[in-house]
């Protein structure tokens, strides 16, 4: 019976490997945040980004998605419009390496057995696991106390289109909600900081990664149609 299981599952596997069309390629762009420093601008890069994504396309209208994304979070009172912050001064700096994993939709068909030209705008989601830096601040200043790590739900819109035969070439915005309050600095976990809390204690910390998708796709075309 385990030989016959093992024979089973081998076919399946091979026919998915060959079956299918993969994406993989980089994303470049930028990164921001959206909490209790600085401004509250939603879409507002101002660090370099960078990342790895790979797609397993499964129909014209739906993929499999991983990507590896990081890039820098900084923040300024000073640049915001509340005129509280802006008098109090404080700065921010983190870093964000997030892993996520879920799944992509498209508006419309992207078949890549297509030879026509082909567009689609798309929305990801799924869950991320991204490591940070648990801060705490003195003297208006962000320091970094230890890594930790959180989870966040991403909430990505994009179009893409065909470049190449080969090349798909995406333009996305994705927020990340995270479930954490602490990439600011204002909820510190250290309990020898709990003097130095400040802001919404409430209310989640968000991020942000705003750029292009460069990929290139491999395998068999699929077969899209209904046995």
């Amino acid at each position: 019976m385990k030989n016959v299981l093992f024979y089973i599952a081998t076919l399946f596997l091979s026919y998915s490997l060959h079956a299918q069309i993969h994406e993989f390629g980089v994303f470049a762009g930028g990164s921001n945040y959206i909490g209790d420093v600085g401004p509250t601008n939603y879409i507002s890069p101002n660090k370099f980004a960078f990342g790895l994504l790979y797609k397993w396309n499964k129909s014209p209208r739906h993929s499999y998605r991983l990507s590896y994304y990081q890039g820098e979070l900084i923040s300024h009172d000073v640049d915001s419009n509340a005129p509280s912050r802006n008098l109090r001064g404080f700065s921010i700096k983190n870093s964000i390496k997030e892993f996520s994993a879920g799944v992509e939709f498209n508006f419309l068909d992207f078949d890549l057995h297509n030879t026509k030209d082909i567009f689609t705008p798309y929305i990801y989601t799924g869950i991320t696991t991204f490591i940070y830096d648990e801060l705490f601040i003195i003297n208006k200043e962000s320091k970094v106390d230890y890594k930790h790590y959180a989870f966040a739900i991403p909430m990505t819109v994009g179009i893409k289109t065909r470049l190449a035969r080969k090349l798909i070439l995406g333009a996305e915005v994705g927020a990340r909600y995270t479930f954490t309050d602490n990439l600011d600095g204002s909820n510190p976990k250290n309990k020898n900081f709990e003097n130095l809390k400040f802001g919404n204690l409430n209310s989640k910390d968000w991020y942000v990664f705003s750029g292009f998708t460069l990929t290139y796709t491999f395998g068999e075309n699929p077969c899209f149609c209904a046995e």
